[in-house]
């Protein structure tokens, strides 16, 4: 869709026809009065430290800002420069991201600042060109960091800002398809300027208005800097934008996983380093498959001697991953100490769990299978 497509107000017209030369500063104006304080962010005047502003840009995606807070602060603490993350083992850095989920984030984390630290001298590359060279940075995420801690006239644009520029402009398109369109239209809040503009908060601006403001629901459109040139509050139907197409559900997927415990020690073992969950610690477990019924799910279970039978827990685990919705029965047993474990698999004393790299789903398991 051509920027001529966009609709402003009843009538369609080209946003570029329309006078936004007061719309950036109107936005900085508002954030230099409104802006989050946020661990990442440095006060105003000081300058981004680009690891800081590339580490809370990997954790944010697809991540709330109250979750990620917590952990961030653990990482800087831990590894205050992208040179200690790079000499970091990826199983610390796993332990370390357990529970923050979409763990190829951490996986591409860790080898993004092996690279920084190897090839480029503990600096990150100052361009959207040699940020994107990196593992794990994709086009928005060196936008982001070329913006907020290099000054470079770039535009990201997340959901929040992909919020407050559709309902600005009155974007009809369907997301995913939009998106080109809106990137056009959030380029236009930057202004005009140079390599030294206020890139970085103009973006950070538009974020913080969209999480603060421009909500998804019952925004505030009366606290907006915005509000009289907003093309969907002037048509009062802003809760419909950005138009999305239907999202497709996957297939829900059923298996077993089995808790196994040695007095006062858990059966585990650590999963593939590639695919869903990769390097993370999990209980042994089937295949997750559709329409798979327990009877082969449990035929899966692992070789062990001393278990003579299997007891399955009343209910069942639920997780919902990108792609698909989850459903694990448990299963547990207790085995004589000096049970041998499998091949592949491992006894760690219950009391250490929280050093484990465990995803979410199987800190579910586990608390339902140990649940007396």
């Amino acid at each position: 869709m051509s920027l001529s497509g966009a609709a402003v107000g009843r009538k369609k017209v080209s946003p570029l026809d329309c006078d936004a030369t007061a719309r950036p500063a109107l936005l900085l104006q508002w954030y230099d009065r409104h802006r989050r304080k946020l661990p990442w962010r440095p006060l105003a005047g000081e300058r981004a430290d680009p690891y800081r502003v590339w580490l809370s840009e990997i954790m944010l995606q697809q991540t709330g800002v109250k979750t990620v807070g917590p952990y961030f602060e653990k990482f800087v603490t831990r590894w205050p420069d992208v040179d200690a993350l790079g000499r970091a083992s990826l199983d610390d850095v796993l332990r370390m991201w357990a529970g923050l989920g979409y763990y190829s984030r951490a996986r591409n984390l860790h080898a993004c600042a092996v690279a920084v630290r190897r090839d480029h001298g503990g600096a990150f590359p100052d361009t959207e060109e040699g940020l994107r060279s990196l593992p794990g940075i994709g086009p928005y995420t060196a936008a982001a960091i070329a913006a907020i801690a290099f000054g470079r006239r770039t535009m990201p644009v997340d959901g929040n800002i992909e919020r407050v520029v559709s309902r600005l402009f009155a974007v009809e398109e369907l997301l995913p398809q939009a998106k080109p369109l809106i990137q056009q239209l959030a380029t236009m809040l930057l202004g005009a300027g140079d390599e030294k503009s206020r890139a970085g908060d103009s973006a950070q601006a538009l974020m913080d208005l969209g999480s603060s403001t421009c909500t998804p629901k019952k925004p505030a459109c009366a606290l907006c800097p915005l509000n009289e040139d907003c093309s969907a509050r002037a048509r009062g139907d802003q809760e419909i934008y950005p138009r999305k197409a239907a999202k497709k559900t996957g297939e829900l997927r059923r298996g077993a996983a089995f808790v196994v415990t040695r007095g006062d020690e858990l059966l585990v073992r650590t999963r593939a380093e590639k695919g869903l969950l990769g390097g993370m610690t999990e209980v042994p477990t089937s295949d997750w498959l559709a329409a798979q019924d327990d009877k082969a799910a449990l035929q899966q279970a692992p070789a062990l001697k001393g278990v003579a039978r299997w007891h399955r827990k009343a209910g069942v685990v639920t997780h919902v991953f990108t792609h698909f919705p989850l459903e694990l029965v448990v299963y547990t047993a207790s085995v004589p100490a000096r049970t041998a474990a499998p091949e592949g698999a491992r006894w760690v004393p219950i009391a250490t769990l929280q050093n484990e790299a465990l995803p979410n789903v199987m800190r579910k398991v586990i608390a339902h299978g140990l649940d007396r």
